[in-house]
């Protein structure tokens, strides 16, 4: 088994190769500049690779990209076989990175957030105390009630 430094290592050479390759040595259209490679995995053992990339377009893009990797994965693991140098080169599993629907989600739970406190702030805007402004008893206010009552 591996150290993690090893697999990190490696991970990170695949993701490289695998970025150039697409962007310069496969002549499939469905590739074009429009997919991203963001991440990559390798097992313990150095055996599997898994690498997220994202799609520039629509689903039907995206489809499109995913069938243009799988028919590419032959030569992609060639060409990170030739740039490891490892006794056994790993195999590659392509999965659409889930990041740009997760931001986007957040980006909408913010903007509704947002509008929520602009509504509140536009209640409040001529609101006034239920008592006084100023709750809070302060020292010396008092003693003149402290000082009928013990007598």
């Amino acid at each position: 088994m591996a150290d993690n430094a090893r697999a990190k290592k490696l991970a990170d050479l695949i993701r490289e190769v695998v970025a150039q390759k697409l962007q310069r040595g496969v002549k499939d259209p469905r590739l074009g500049s429009h997919v991203t490679i963001t991440d990559t995995r390798v097992t313990g053992d150095l055996r599997e690779a898994t690498v997220f990339y994202t799609v520039y377009g629509d689903d039907e893009d995206r489809a499109s990209a995913a069938a243009g990797l799988e028919s590419a994965k032959g030569i992609l693991r060639s060409a990170v076989g030739a740039a490891a140098g490892t006794k056994f080169t790993p195999t590659l599993a392509f999965v659409a990175d889930a990041l740009p629907e997760n931001a986007k989600t957040i980006d909408d739970l913010l903007a509704k957030a947002r509008a929520e406190d602009a509504k509140v702030r536009e209640v409040s805007s001529g609101a006034q105390y239920a008592g006084e402004a100023d709750p809070y008893r302060k020292p010396g206010e008092d003693e003149d009630d402290e000082g009928t009552a013990a007598e």
